[in-house]
Order: C-alpha cells, then sequence, then structure tokens
C-alpha cells in the first residue's frame, strides 16, 4: 500500500498516511478541521539487480605491451625532456 503525504492549508500541518489505492483521500485535517491538501512528493527509487555499483563491473586490465614488441627508440632530444626519468623511450 502507499504512503501518501498531505498538508493543511490552514495550519500547515504535515502527516503521511498509508492507504488503499481505492480509498479516499483525507480531506480534513486532524488538529485545526482545516482543508487537506496532497502535496507531490518523489517517488522512492530502489535499484534492485546487478550493474548498481562499482563492485558489479568487470575489473578493467591495463593494455598489455607484447613480449616479443621490440622496445621503442630512445627521443632525440632526451637529456632535455623534462619527462625523461619517467617516458619510456627514453632508455629505461
Amino acid at each position: 500500500m502507499p504512503l501518501y503525504a498531505y498538508r493543511c492549508t490552514k495550519c500547515a500541518h504535515r502527516f503521511e498516511k498509508i492507504q488503499n489505492f481505492s480509498a479516499t483521500p483525507e480531506s480534513e485535517c486532524p488538529l485545526c478541521h482545516g482543508l487537506l491538501e496532497r502535496p507531490l512528493t518523489a517517488p522512492a527509487l530502489q535499484f534492485k539487480g546487478s550493474g548498481f555499483y562499482v563492485n558489479d563491473y568487470a575489473g578493467k586490465s591495463p593494455a598489455t605491451v607484447s613480449e616479443s614488441a621490440a622496445p621503442a627508440a630512445p627521443c632525440a632530444s632526451a637529456e632535455k625532456c623534462p619527462a625523461a626519468g619517467s617516458c619510456a623511450a627514453a632508455g629505461a
């Protein structure tokens, strides 16, 4: 059964009530007997099943370099390169 929110237009009292779909909506405030309205509320979402969390996805492996591939030629300006220490082509 759904949970409906109500708000009084006279005293601004708010409350929630579980009602059947076929039940008539409340029309009178239980405190001041003013007119009630049902404000629009966001529906509750439930994500069920796999694929919603990080651990549900398969791990992505980094691209592997072939063992038989020839090493890259060193840069011509390896001495002047600021990334020479981390550059794979710097002749590590």
